[in-house]
């Protein structure tokens, strides 16, 4: 997971895009899929607003980064809550998107104290962790047993994915609230983990 906790300084490195690239392929199922190198553009990007007094550059780079991972694994968890296979499928997939939406909420009101904008600095980028149009397109094509795996599959990498970045922002962040909430995602994550491991 070291690779998977390097995003979090590329993305601070290199400006709002970098990392941003092509989707990894479909992992084979446990907990240690390693996502490839984040392909950096090089593409200029724009300046960088400064944040309220407080925040530094990691803290605002995590919750840009974990808010539109957060709202593009909702159509995932959708699909999975209505198209599961394995009824234990469907109601994790509706336990983790509730949990998703309430973390959202938090995520959002503490980008708000920042002072930044709420625009979505990745939109158009696929990064690492983040659920595709490609792997929503596959997962409507699936069925049966092979949708669960592959739910599982995308499920799997967005959370270790947007749990390695927690430990970064709590490592490398300067507000002590949003320390405190991405270790809060953290223990989500390993909860929400430890739920997938159960159905498989």
């Amino acid at each position: 997971m070291r690779r998977a906790g390097a995003i979090l300084t590329l993305f601070l490195v290199s400006g709002p895009v970098a990392g941003c690239g092509a989707h990894s392929p479909a992992a084979a199922p446990g907990h240690h899929h390693e996502s490839p190198a984040p392909v950096v553009p090089t593409a200029p990007t724009a300046p960088a607003a400064t944040p309220a007094a407080g925040f530094n550059t990691t803290d605002t780079a995590w919750l840009q980064l974990m808010i539109p991972m957060d709202e593009r694994t909702l159509p995932l968890l959708d699909l999975g809550a209505e198209r599961g296979h394995d009824p234990a499928v469907r109601r994790l997939a509706a336990r983790i998107r509730k949990a998703h939406l309430a973390e959202l909420e938090r995520l959002r009101e503490m980008l708000g104290r920042t002072g930044l904008p709420a625009t979505n600095v990745h939109e158009g980028h696929d990064m690492p962790g983040m659920v595709t149009a490609a792997d929503l397109a596959a997962l409507r094509k699936a069925a049966g047993p092979a949708f669960d795996r592959l739910f599982a599959d995308r499920l799997r990498e967005h959370l270790d994915q947007s749990a390695a970045v927690a430990r970064s922002e709590q490592t490398a962040g300067a507000d002590e609230g949003t320390r405190a909430l991405a270790a809060a995602v953290e223990r989500a994550r390993a909860t929400q983990n430890d739920l997938l491991d159960g159905i498989r």
